[in-house]
This record gives structure tokens, C-alpha cells and sequence, in this order.
């Protein structure tokens, strides 16, 4: 039973808001990495306004992941930001935003500021960080000023989850002599910015804050008070006269020995003063050392654990760990303290070497006693005396992709062995190695898995508009088409953000073809991509930009194009350019009447047409455009829940006594809303009511199973009928105490509400007052892609490590998809005996359904994957079909879930704390906390549920009665062609069926299977109920089926 509420939790309940983020001066407060640095320039202004400055701030930059949700954070909070005098302007592109930074540092350079100083922030993901190198160069030589100081937030995907190249910025910012702060959490976000804003004000540097996804796409409960990072000013640094900060006039060469005499080194003596290096764990007898930073920190610290190095172990074998939050430039008299004394120092850091580097070289002409063995990432294996002096991937800790707890701990361990360890410690190390090693061991072994592939939104613009006549190809580019190049859309290749098609100029003089198309999304031509339109018409060469315009920047999270921007407009701009050609084709032609001013010679055509019209293009010479216009699905959705853009009363359906299974629907529309139907007579086609968006290009192939109802809405969820009242009040289970971090990991299908259920796990957790983190992984999961929620609730906050589970530690799978939760990356979190799951079994088709219209869900295989990882505490429920029965539909499936997991009683949460985090949410709120509560009542009685859900209407319409023999198989296809002409029409049907059975079983032997048989059954019954026209109304007609499309 869960304890009596006490003091502190009863007053959370009542006073805990979701504007504390960005209201509460000082305390505890539930935030994501993303929204800590919306609040960070408040803080900063609170502190400034303290201290009787009157400071503003400036923030400009350009969306990208993984701070895609940077601009949309701000947009949200302005009227906070407005309080505090901040200024938010989103950039044209990156280059562009990082001079108007820039700018913000000159206004006191003339006498009609109006304020004492405007700190800046800049942000933009690894590329963006690439291109804007010049300015960087430019703006840090210039230098920041005085009570203002610029902190550059450098979005950095280390796996590439959600981009074209995996990136690190860090060696980009010392290319511009920029120095780069890592922090390795939400707090530090807040810390470091502090701490980045004074550096910068200090010794006129401009100061990056490395910002990775594990960090950026985590929340946390943290402290916030704006006088929580102390600032210490160095004593042990002189400025020079007129100081570091900026000025006018500046010639360059005084700009570059101001620089690289005073700037650099002022940097350091702050990093000095306020100890933003620092050991963490340290030994009287310390030999071997860790030196490391950023996420890497939390993996190491995870990594020690999983090694069962507690800190007591730690310092009794002679650890010292030295955690660096300035990574470039290394602050050497801490480094070399630091070293004093080891062995052996094994530097950690993801990606190519920064800190490793810098080591060395501070150590190499020091003191003679000061030696200590350096590696990193390659050890003294084949005498390798550096880096280019190593075999090929012959790595300790490789610089590609990421680094795991495993993979350090491995690391670690081998650098261990070549110390005199107590034997206790030693065989511990082994042991915690082996089960690693038998994880790993475990999920090589070949199984039977599905992927779910990222894939377009349902309706999305791209499902068609991507498409190129057969013969042709296409370029891809940079945004959510980028997914062409898992498609079969004959689109092979891609550029960086900006130089979509320009890779045809190089290709074109060289190449049998004569023309490509190019895709362009208009969030990229209005960054960079009309100079690649411009660039291809000046080399003359034969390509059709695709332009397609969607109206929203749909992969960053629905953002507007950064600027007035029309498809008139646009047509006008290219038109001006000197194209050949210029159309328009879109779902709405009749918008574009003689109202719309377009161009001479630009012709309006509906998007049926594009095959055609493309054709045409391709043999017009040099440079045409295609502006494709048509809303993005997702944007449609918000619009129309916001009651801004008209929700059609249009439903499609399929008729699935029309239909024969073939799949045409899918391929004309690449909709993950078409979805298998089993049935008795095989898989036919379903339209998911939930998901789809209605683009209707899935009745574009004709079918005379596909039923259009006009007026028609999906039946409201009131009206299921299914009450709880007859069900008793449960009892609240035992929870589970919490002695370690306790693990949580949430699996599911993209844009189904899986990172709603981390937030409320993370929420409910803050509410209690607990340390908590959650990650949410989505990358580029889009619709249909794999999303996973690492939550790790602790006592304490310093209880918890590493954002993303380790390998082995999670204690619950909430697995809201069957497919995802038997994946390789969730089975390496679970524990044979100690973790717990509850999965949705819900058969969800993936992206391989479109293309492979025999694609059969892995459900089976995925549960006996699951249960042979975790054991017998498990459970597996067609949770999305109770939700549709239940609660109306199926968008209430994971709370269901999230219920029946805290009433088995595997989620140390109290009842209170995770009702009141639903209410926070304020989305559908009395029908979340209702499905709560139907898989409360599921996992407490669950052949109660099932009954009622059974008695609901339309439950019955979802039995399928398969044939349990040949023989009954057999006599029910008779029936059926009895149905269709006549018994003597059936009687040839049975006579075929029964010489093939008769061969078969002579071949195979008496009473063994008879595949050869069944499958003539089934498919010889196919051919011969052939559904013309005259079958065709009849069935469409049914009062069966007009009965069932009503309920």
C-alpha cells in the first residue's frame, strides 16, 4: 500500500505548475535540457539586475537537431523572455543569425544604447556550426562586450540520429579559437551558460557551450537560482590596458595579438578561479587516472558502477578522475596537478581526440617525475607510438559513433588488469566483464527481427510528391524527403543543407544521362537553396527543381519558414532567376484563381497530373522548377485541433469483402494509415480512422473496395458506452523501493505518445521530490519510426549516472510497441529475473508493409524474444484494440500501459504524484487518467476488462474465425463459392482441391501437413470469386457491411 502523503508531497501536489521552468526564482524545478537554455538567459538578466546593471539579451540561430525544438521553446515562452528584455530573432540561416550576434556586442560601441550591455546566444547544430566559421573567426577576434559576452550553443548529433553526418564541433571552435564548455547535464546547462556569459564578458571571447542529444533531449529535476553559479573574477591574470573586451577602431593585427596574447589566457585563469576542472574522486595512493568530460563523465561514472567500483573501491585501489567542463583550451596547471603522482591516465571523450591532445602536449616537457603512461583512444598495443602510428581500427575507445558504459567499462578494465589489484576487486571486474560479454553473446545470435523504419507521415505532402517517372532519378536533399533514400523512389545521393542539385553541374559534362530532378524543401530555400537554383542556371545544365512546399518546417517540430515566403513569391523569385520553366501543381489548383498574380508562363496543374508533368519537364532544357504545394499532414493536424484550418467531414474506408489484399492502395499512397486487416478469406486492407489525415491519395488507385462517405466523422469515444462502475475500487500495490537508479524504459512507435509517458514518469518523479532523468530518443523517427524513453528515477539526484539506461540495468519495459521492444538496443537494457515488462501487442504494420504486400507482423517471434530475455515477469495485451473498444480510440493505448505497470506495482511512484502529473499534461485529461485506470483494473482483474470491452460495441466485429482444419477451410470456401454462382460452380471448385490432395498426400505421406493443398484452397477459391461489377455493388451495399462501417 503507498504511504500516508507527507507535508512535502502534499504541498508539491497543490503548488507544482508547469511555468516553474520559467517562474520559480529558486528551488526545484522539472525541466528539459531544451527549456534550460530557454530559461538560461533569464537567469542571467536576474543576475545582471542584481548586480544594478541593465543588461538585455539577444538570441538568434537556426533550428536543427538537436536543437531542432530550440525556436519553437522560445517562440512558446515569450512573454517570460519579454520580461526580462530578451529578444528572440530566428535566423535566415546560421551565417546570417551568428553576425546579428554579432551586432548585439557593437550597441555599445555608439552612444544610443540604451542599455549597459546585451549578452548574447547563438545556437545551431554541428553543420550550421561549420558554415559559420567565418563569422566565428570575424566575432571572436572582435571580441564581446564588456556586460554583454556571447555564449554559442553548438548542437552536436555525436550518431548522427537525426542528421547526414555524425558531428563534433569541438575542433571547428578551436579552428576559430573559440573555447568550448561541455557540461553533462540539464543543471550544468544552467551552470556553464552562467559561467560562459562571465568568461566571455571577462576576456572578450566569444564562449561555446557544447549541447549533445543525450543532454539536450533529457529532463531532469534541478535546482534554479540565478546566484546558484558563483562567479570568481581571477586574481592571478593582469589585463592590459583598455582590457580584452570590444572596441572601435580595431585593425586586424591588433585584433590577432590581442587575441593570442591576453584573450585565450584570461579564458584559462577564469576556467582557473572558478574550478570548472576539477577532480571528482580521488585516492591518497592514486596510480591510475581518468580524465574526461561532458557525457562522457556520466558514462564513465556509469561505466565504474558496472564494474562494481563504488567510490570506496575506487580510492582503495588508487582512482583519481578528473572531470573537465572547458575542453579546449585545456587548463593546464589543473591538468598537470591532475597528473602528479599516476601511473597510467586513460583519457575518455567521444569522437575525435580534443582533450587527449592537449594532455600530451602540456605533459612532455614538465617535470621529470610528472610521467605518467597516456592513452586513449588506442593503448600501447603494436608499439603504437601516436595515432597515424596504429593498424587501421585498432581502437581502445574508437572515435566513431558513440561511446557506451559497456565499452568504457571495458576500457577501464583493460587498463586495470596491468595493475596489482586486491583479488576481491579483480574477480568482481571479471565477473561484471562476463556479463557483458554473455549480453553481447545473447543478442548475436540470428532471430527473426522487423525495423521500423522512419517513414512520412501519414498524408504527408512527400508521399507523392517525391515520386519520378520511370527512367528518371532524383537528387535528395536536406529535411523530412531526405527519407527518400530508403524508399524506392529512385533517389540516390544527397548534399549538404543548400546545395540540393548542384552536384549535377560536376556530373552532367561526364554523364550518358541528360537530365535529374532535385528535391528542395522551402525551409531550405529560404535558407541557402535559391543560390543552388541560381548556381545550376548559370552552368546551364538540364535538372528540375522540386520545390516543395509545405507550408511549415515539419521536421524540426512544425516551425513557420523563417520569413514572408508564397508560392507566388517564390514563382516571382525563380521566374527573375532566368528558369526555363515554371509550375505549379498541387492537391488545390482552384486556390490559385485570377485573383493570384503568378508570373507570365506559369501553369497551375493538380497533382494527379505530376507523373505527367514531370515527363514534360524532363526534356525541357536547363533549369525548370517545380513548386509542389500542398499543407504538411502533421501541420494539417495541429491546424485543425486548433480550429484554424477546416477538417474535412470526408472518410475513406475499405470494404474488405471488395478487397483482395494486393497492396495498390499502399503503393499509391506510401500511407502508414493503410493497414493489414486478417480476415478468414487472408490479409486484406484496413484504413486506420486514428492516424489518418486525410490525403485521400490512397483512393487514387481506382479500387472498388475504397468507400467514400461524405459527412462522415469517426463515432465520438462517449458514445462506446464502457463504464467502470461495475468494476470494484482496487487496493494500491506495494511499490518498489528504490536502492539504485531505478530504470524504466518506454518503447514505442513515433507520434503515438510514447515521450508523453517518460514526461509523466519524469513529473511524477520531480512531484515526489526524487532525482530524476528522462531521455527521449526519437532521431528521425517521424511517424512510424522507433522512439524509446530512458527514465531513471533516484532517491537522490547524485544516485543517477547516465541519461540512457545501461546495458543489463533496466526494471521495467513499459513496450508500447511489440516490434520496438524486442529490438536489439532495448533486449541489451533488460536483466534475466529482474526486469519487469508490460507490452502492447497491438500488430502496428511497419514501412516493409508498403512495399511487401505479404509482410506478416514478427508477433510471435518478438514475444519469445522478449520473454526468453526476461523471464516470467512479463505481460503481453492487445492494449491499442482495448483502447479503441474502452475509451474510443487508440491514442489512450500507452496511459492504459502506464497503469497496468503501477498497479503490478513495478513503478516507485505514488498514485497521487502520477494522476497529478496526467492533470499537468492538460491534454484530454479525464480521458488519459480514464485509461490509468482501465489498465489498473486490467493488470487487477483482467478477465473482467476483457468481458466489457467484449460487450462494446463493434469488439465483435474484431474476432476473426480462422479455419482450425483443411477440411473446415475447404468446406467454407464450397460454402462461399456456393454463395457467389452455385453448388455445381463450387463442386468443380472441390473436385480440383481434392486431386491435388490426393497427389500431395501420396508424395508427402498420410498424415502429414499439406501446405501445397491449403494454399490451392485459398487461392484457387480467389480466382474463382472473381468480384466484377455485378459482385462488386452487391457486396458495397451489405446491410452487414453498412451495419459495421456505422458502429
Amino acid at each position: 500500500m503507498n504511504a500516508p502523503l507527507n507535508d512535502a508531497l502534499r504541498r508539491a501536489l497543490e503548488t507544482v505548475s508547469l511555468d516553474d521552468k520559467y517562474t520559480l526564482e529558486r528551488g526545484r524545478i522539472y525541466i528539459s535540457g531544451t527549456q534550460a537554455l530557454v530559461r538560461l538567459p533569464m537567469l542571467q538578466q536576474e543576475r545582471d539586475r542584481a548586480a544594478g546593471l541593465n543588461t538585455a539579451g539577444f538570441i538568434s540561430g537556426y533550428r536543427g537537431s538537436p536543437l531542432g525544438a530550440l525556436d519553437l521553446a522560445l517562440w512558446k515562452a515569450k512573454k517570460h523572455l519579454s520580461g526580462h528584455s530578451i529578444v528572440f530573432q530566428a535566423g535566415l540561416n546560421e551565417d546570417l543569425a551568428a553576425t546579428a550576434v554579432w551586432g548585439s556586442q557593437q550597441v555599445n560601441l555608439y552612444p544610443s544604447a540604451r542599455f549597459d550591455g546585451v549578452f548574447g546566444m547563438w545556437y545551431g547544430k554541428g553543420p550550421g556550426v561549420d558554415r559559420t566559421i567565418d563569422v566565428f573567426k570575424h566575432a571572436n577576434s572582435a571580441g564581446a562586450s564588456a556586460h554583454g559576452g556571447v555564449l554559442v550553443l553548438a548542437g552536436d548529433d555525436h550518431a548522427a540520429k537525426s542528421s547526414t553526418l555524425a558531428h563534433q564541433s569541438e575542433h571547428v571552435f578551436k579552428a576559430a579559437g573559440i573555447p568550448v564548455l561541455y557540461p553533462s547535464n540539464v543543471q550544468e546547462y544552467l551552470d556553464y551558460g552562467l559561467h560562459g556569459w562571465a568568461m566571455s564578458r571577462y576576456s572578450g571571447l566569444w564562449v561555446a557551450m557544447k549541447c549533445v542529444t543525450d543532454v539536450v533531449e533529457s529532463s531532469a529535476s534541478v535546482d534554479v537560482d540565478p546566484h546558484r553559479a558563483e562567479i570568481v573574477l581571477p586574481e592571478d591574470f593582469i589585463l592590459p590596458a583598455g582590457g580584452l573586451n570590444i572596441r572601435w577602431p580595431d585593425p586586424p593585427l591588433v585584433q590577432e595579438a590581442r587575441l593570442l596574447d591576453y584573450k585565450w589566457y584570461a579564458g584559462l585563469a577564469y576556467v582557473r578561479a572558478n574550478k570548472l576542472d576539477r577532480v571528482m574522486l580521488d585516492s591518497p595512493q592514486a596510480r591510475f587516472g581518468i580524465m574526461t568530460a561532458g557525457k562522457a563523465y556520466l558514462d564513465v561514472r556509469q561505466a565504474l558502477v558496472d564494474l562494481g567500483l563504488d567510490d570506496e573501491t575506487c580510492r582503495r585501489i588508487g582512482i583519481r578522475l578528473y572531470k573537465v567542463g572547458c575542453v579546449w583550451p585545456l587548463e593546464a596547471h589543473g591538468a598537470r596537478a591532475f597528473a602528479e603522482g599516476l601511473q597510467e591516465i586513460l583519457v575518455v571523450e567521444e569522437k575525435r581526440q580534443i582533450l587527449e591532445y592537449q594532455l600530451k602536449e602540456e605533459l612532455y616537457n614538465y617535470r621529470d617525475d610528472v610521467r605518467p603512461r597516456v592513452y586513449g583512444k588506442f593503448d600501447e598495443r603494436d608499439n603504437a607510438g601516436g595515432e597515424w602510428s596504429v593498424p587501421m581500427g585498432n581502437w581502445l575507445l574508437p572515435a566513431h559513433y558513440e561511446l557506451s558504459p559497456a565499452l568504457i567499462a571495458r576500457a577501464i578494465a583493460t587498463r586495470l588488469e596491468k595493475f596489482e589489484l586486491p583479488s576481491d576487486v579483480r574477480a568482481r571486474i571479471e565477473a561484471r566483464i562476463a556479463i557483458i560479454d554473455a549480453k553481447e553473446k545473447a543478442l548475436a545470435k540470428p532471430r527473426i527481427t522487423a525495423e521500423r523504419k522512419p517513414w512520412f507521415c501519414s498524408g504527408c505532402p512527400h508521399n507523392t510528391s517525391t515520386n519520378v517517372p520511370e527512367g528518371s532519378r532524383a537528387l535528395a536533399g536536406i529535411g523530412c524527403h531526405y527519407m527518400t533514400v530508403w524508399m524506392d523512389r529512385s533517389t540516390n545521393t544527397f548534399s549538404q543543407m543548400g546545395g540540393e542539385g548542384v552536384a549535377w553541374i560536376g556530373q552532367m559534362p561526364f554523364s550518358g544521362d541528360q537530365h535529374v530532378f532535385a528535391n528542395l524543401g522551402d525551409g531550405t530555400y529560404y535558407h541557402s537553396g535559391l543560390l543552388a537554383i541560381r548556381a545550376s542556371i548559370a552552368a546551364r545544365v538540364n535538372i528540375t527543381y522540386k520545390l516543395l512546399y509545405n507550408d511549415a518546417v515539419a521536421m524540426t517540430g512544425g516551425q513557420p519558414v523563417d520569413g514572408p515566403l508564397s508560392v507566388p513569391q517564390i514563382a516571382a523569385q525563380v521566374h527573375a532567376e532566368g528558369t526555363s520553366r515554371i509550375v505549379i501543381v498541387t492537391d488545390e489548383p482552384e486556390k490559385y484563381n485570377a485573383a493570384i498574380q503568378l508570373p507570365e508562363g506559369v501553369t497551375v496543374h493538380h497533382r494527379d497530373r505530376l507523373d505527367a508533368i514531370q515527363r514534360e519537364l524532363r526534356e525541357v532544357k536547363g533549369t525548370s522548377v517545380l513548386i509542389y504545394d500542398q499543407t504538411c499532414a502533421t501541420e494539417k493536424r495541429r491546424r485543425r485541433k486548433r480550429g484554424t484550418m477546416p477538417d474535412p467531414a470526408r472518410r475513406a474506408f475499405i470494404n474488405d469483402a471488395v478487397c483482395e489484399g494486393c497492396g495498390d492502395c499502399s503503393v499509391k499512397s506510401n500511407c502508414l494509415s493503410v493497414e493489414p486487416l486478417e480476415t478468414a478469406l487472408g490479409t486484406k486492407r484496413k484504413i486506420n480512422q486514428s492516424s489518418c489525415n486525410k490525403d485521400f491519395s490512397c483512393v487514387g488507385g481506382f479500387c472498388p473496395s475504397f468507400v467514400t462517405a461524405e459527412g462522415a466523422q469517426v463515432r465520438k469515444p462517449e458514445s462506446r458506452g464502457v463504464s467502470m462502475d461495475s468494476l470494484p475500487l482496487l487496493p494500491h500495490p506495494e511499490l518498489p523501493g528504490i536502492q539504485r537508479a531505478y530504470g524504466v524504459l518506454v518503447t514505442g512507435v513515433g507520434g503515438t505518445g510514447v515521450v508523453t509517458i517518460g514526461g509523466l514518469l519524469g513529473m511524477a518523479a520531480h512531484i515526489e521530490g526524487k532525482g530524476v532523468t528522462v531521455l527521449d530518443m526519437a532521431g528521425l523517427a517521424q511517424k512510424g519510426g522507433a522512439v524509446l524513453s530512458h527514465v531513471q528515477i533516484g532517491e537522490r539526484p547524485d544516485t543517477i549516472h547516465a541519461t540512457r539506461i545501461a546495458m543489463g540495468e533496466a526494471d521495467l519495459v513499459i513496450g508500447c510497441d511489440a516490434i520496438v521492444s524486442a529490438s536489439d538496443e532495448v533486449l541489451s537494457k533488460v536483466q534475466f529475473g529482474q526486469t519487469r515488462a508490460i507490452v502492447n501487442s497491438a500488430q502496428t504494420p511497419t514501412a516493409d508493409f508498403i512495399k511487401n504486400p505479404n509482410w506478416r507482423f514478427p508477433g510471435s517471434s518478438a514475444e519469445a524474444d522478449i520473454r526468453a530475455a526476461v523471464g516470467d515477469a512479463c505481460a503481453f495485451e492487445d492494449a491499442s484494440a482495448l483502447a479503441v473498444r474502452l475509451l474510443g480510440d487508440a491514442i489512450y493505448t500507452n496511459p492504459l500501459v502506464l497503469g497496468f505497470a503501477w498497479q503490478k506495482g513495478w513503478i516507485p511512484l505514488t498514485y497521487d504524484a502520477l494522476v497529478r502529473a496526467i492533470e499537468l499534461n492538460g491534454v484530454s485529461v479525464d480521458k488519459n487518467k480514464a485509461a490509468f485506470e482501465w489498465g489498473r483494473h486490467l493488470a487487477h482483474d483482467r478477465e473482467a476488462v476483457l468481458k466489457l470491452a467484449g460487450e462494446a460495441p463493434g469488439a465483435k466485429a474484431d474476432v476473426i474465425a480462422l479455419p482450425a482444419t483443411l477440411d473446415t477451410l475447404i468446406a467454407r470456401r464450397v460454402d462461399l463459392l456456393t454463395a457467389y454462382q452455385n453448388a455445381a460452380y463450387a463442386a468443380g471448385f472441390r473436385t480440383v482441391v481434392e486431386r491435388v490432395r490426393a497427389a500431395e498426400a501420396a508424395v508427402v505421406g498420410a498424415g502429414q501437413p499439406l501446405a501445397l493443398t491449403e494454399a490451392v484452397a485459398r487461392n484457387l477459391s480467389k480466382l474463382m470469386a472473381y468480384k466484377d461489377e455485378y459482385e462488386v455493388g452487391p457486396e458495397q451495399s451489405a446491410k452487414a457491411y453498412r451495419t459495421r462501417r456505422s458502429s
